[in-house]
């Protein structure tokens, strides 16, 4: 969460006092009609409230009454390759990072570069993901919701993805594999099919369908646009309130 600082504090406050003394200056200055005594007054009346207006910020501040903490949450999409995960949650995150909140995106593709020889093989695919759930561990500590999108392919991974992050959201972006096919700009499948790429998800490895979602976007039917708006409200409707 953010911390109100002096600075933006003072500000605040001089720019505040400068419309109430110019208000007071007014009003003394037609009971009175006595311009030195108005500037005076208003310039002890701004001195004074500007230091009682910071002590007053500064007061609240430490008061947690009428404060509602927003708990850290967790987006995981998961879903073959190619199916949309990546559009999708690059979207959702660009429009909650506009609610001020403080959130940090994390992809399957960033995580690889970081460890390449992390594997494709089951034992070495789910030994990964509880690599991220380290990570989110972390950041949801200090108050940081993520937006991750992995194809996590497997229930294991899924529900230990679960069990280690408060407030975990699955997304589960559906896709029927011809219609990744379709959307194979890199000719990955193809790739997969023709034997040079091993452990390839939905060709030579298996995906495991999320026995329960939050939610399930079946991008077959359904715009990119739509799915992002539905995501957003869900997460507007149970976490940012």
């Amino acid at each position: 969460m953010y911390k109100e600082t002096n600075k933006r504090s003072i500000v605040k406050g001089i720019t505040w006092r400068f419309v109430a003394t110019s208000t007071t200056m007014v009003i003394v200055y037609v009971f009175f009609g006595n311009i030195e005594l108005a500037i005076a007054t208003g310039l002890l009346e701004s001195v004074a409230k500007v230091g009682l207006y910071w002590g007053h910020e500064k007061i609240w501040q430490r008061v947690k009454w009428g404060r509602k903490k927003i708990e850290p949450f967790n987006l995981w999409f998961t879903g073959l390759p190619l199916s949309g995960k990546t559009t999708i949650a690059d979207k959702v995150y660009k429009k909650l990072e506009k609610l001020d909140i403080p959130i940090e995106r994390v992809d399957s593709k960033d995580i690889r570069e970081m460890f390449p020889n992390a594997g494709y093989s089951r034992e070495e695919r789910n030994r990964h993901i509880k690599r991220i759930g380290h990570l989110v561990q972390t950041l949801q500590k200090n108050s940081v919701s993520t937006v991750c999108s992995f194809v996590s392919p497997y229930h294991e991974s899924r529900k230990m993805i679960r069990e280690m992050v408060k407030n975990n959201v699955i997304i589960y972006i559906k896709a029927d594999i011809e219609s990744c096919k379709t959307r194979d700009y890199k000719g990955v499948y193809q790739k997969a099919l023709n034997g040079e790429i091993e452990k390839f998800t939905g060709i030579s490895d298996i995906y495991e369908e999320p026995k329960y979602a939050e939610i399930v976007i079946d991008t077959d039917s359904i715009s990119i646009d739509e799915a992002v708006d539905l995501i957003v409200k869900y997460i507007r409707k149970h976490y940012v309130k």
